[in-house]
């Protein structure tokens, strides 16, 4: 299959990587040449031109960094430039609203579209195993879930169009939830007297266990190997899950939904970020504890 890739970051790159090693012939396309240079590197085709990647290919795969650019990329680069026949992929982390807007605009067009946010971060990117949270009617999803098999472990239905960037959102308020939560739990544990890993080894098989614990601790030393145990480098920035909390309160503001404990987590990562944590794993805010 010939497929465009747009948006080669930190997590586009691996997953671009990722559909070439699974066989498909990939146009991509970043504004950035050092992005660009490692896409050729991996095997992609490199172009400068959105709308000239798009052109003659199978399916379109998007990840960008915000809705206002998703916006502007299916509307000035892919829809009326791609082949109407093509199958259209945003995978980038928006507002549910957007996503909506965008996929009723490639419908429009005569696409089929799905919004497929992520789960697992770089190295799951890097690694081709991914989690897939995807919105869209049942014969988009059908066409898509091939391609995103190529580049996940799991590939899930949530719905209808934007249900994937719902899931993603109620997901990531969840976990940055437990994280802040984890954080405390620990820094108190060690205040009374308690030591780290011991403490790891009863609530990691206790009523307390949860992911932020036992698959990303934010202990050194502790636990399986997750960024704390590289000063809080890689993994999941703390800009981002500011990104996805901004997001959640947002939609939570539209649904009329409660969300007391996101709301100061929102709080506390923002104080987080505002001290210039930005780029550092979003588990440092332990350091803040």
């Amino acid at each position: 299959m010939k497929i465009a890739f747009i948006g080669l970051g930190n997590m586009g790159g691996g997953m671009a990587a990722n559909l070439v090693k699974a066989g498909h012939s990939v146009n991509a396309f970043d504004l950035s040449e050092t992005a660009l240079s490692a896409a050729k590197q991996n095997g992609c085709a490199a172009f400068t031109d959105a709308r000239e990647a798009v052109r003659g290919v199978d399916a379109v795969v998007t990840m960008l960094p915000n809705g206002a650019i998703v916006k502007s990329v299916y509307s000035e680069s892919v829809i009326g430039h791609a082949p109407a026949g093509a199958i259209l992929l945003d995978c980038s982390t928006i507002d549910v609203a957007t996503a909506r807007e965008v996929i009723a605009a490639a419908e429009g067009g005569g696409f089929d579209m799905v919004d497929a946010p992520v789960s697992g971060g770089i190295a799951a990117a890097n690694s081709g195993s991914l989690t897939f949270m995807v919105g869209g009617s049942e014969a988009a999803f059908e066409r898509a879930k091939p391609i995103l098999e190529a580049m996940g472990k799991a590939v899930i239905h949530a719905g209808a169009a934007g249900n994937g960037q719902a899931a993603k959102i109620c997901n990531n308020m969840l976990l940055g939830i437990h994280m802040i939560g984890t954080c405390e739990a620990f820094a108190m544990a060690e205040k009374l007297g308690l030591d780290p890993q011991t403490f790891y080894d009863i609530s990691s098989v206790s009523s307390g266990q949860c992911w932020s614990m036992t698959s990303y601790c934010p202990v050194p030393g502790v636990g399986p190997t997750t960024p704390a145990d590289n000063d809080y480098k890689g993994g999941f920035a703390a800009g981002l899950m500011l990104k996805d909390l901004r997001l959640a309160m947002d939609a939570a503001d539209q649904a009329d939904a409660a969300v007391p404990l996101a709301q100061r987590a929102r709080a506390l990562y923002e104080d987080f970020v505002g001290a210039g944590n930005a780029d550092v794993d979003f588990s440092g805010i332990i350091r803040t504890l």
